[in-house]
């Protein structure tokens, strides 16, 4: 089950770094030609902000999938599954509310969206960090399936997100906005991401289950 783990962990950070990369600049970028857009990736690969991020995101992909794996060997306390995957899951849920909320301002101000709403977007991904951290905290105490939860919440999360992302990202492109498609493009790419993340630990639990039927039972 560990070596699955690192196998699903390789592919993300290999998705995330060759597809997803160039996706979000591809929706991002005012680029005419193939060859610009090709130069402006391999530009963005030298930036370290750039790695900065996919790290972010395959960490918590390796967090999941750790916690999956102890769980099937059942070394450690449910407690610390849960502190760890509240923690985890909070994050991406609290960027994919953000990403969220962005693209639905985008779309309905672009450009013209206000200082004081950029301003107040700086504090609400630590506010609704902690929040989701405490509804995910309370919702999953005491309960041995903290990171199947975690990772439901995450898939649903990020198809709702896409839901606003997509819609809004067509909006901003038809009006022809400078930097609200910068946005949008964002929040498209962060929630195919997250999706993607959520993809590795349910792989693995396919292959746990699967991995208990063929045990020979004992009567």
């Amino acid at each position: 089950m560990r070596k699955w783990g690192l196998v699903v962990s390789l592919f993300y950070a290999a998705a995330v770094t060759l597809l997803l990369i160039p996706i979000a600049l591809a929706l991002i970028g005012n680029w005419k030609t193939i060859g610009e857009l090709h130069s402006r990736i391999f530009e963005t690969y030298s930036h370290w902000a750039t790695w900065i991020c996919v790290a972010v995101f395959v960490s918590g992909q390796i967090l999941l999938l750790a916690l999956t794996v102890d769980l099937t060997q059942r070394r450690l306390k449910p407690r610390t599954h849960i502190f760890i995957s509240a923690i985890v899951s909070s994050f991406f849920l609290a960027i994919l509310s953000c990403l969220a909320l962005l693209s639905f301002a985008l779309a309905l101000r672009g450009d013209r969206i206000d200082d004081w709403a950029i301003s107040l977007l700086r504090w609400v991904p630590l506010a609704a960090w902690v929040v989701w951290g405490i509804v995910f905290y309370r919702y999953t105490r005491g309960r041995p399936d903290a990171v199947t939860r975690a990772v439901t919440w995450l898939l649903r999360g990020s198809v709702l997100e896409l839901l606003i992302a997509i819609p809004s990202h067509v909006i901003v492109r038809r009006r022809d906005e400078c930097c609200a498609p910068i946005g949008t493009g964002i929040g498209i790419s962060a929630g195919l991401a997250i999706m993607f993340l959520s993809f590795g630990p349910s792989v693995i639990f396919l292959y746990q289950k699967r991995i208990e039927r063929l045990k020979p039972q004992k009567h």
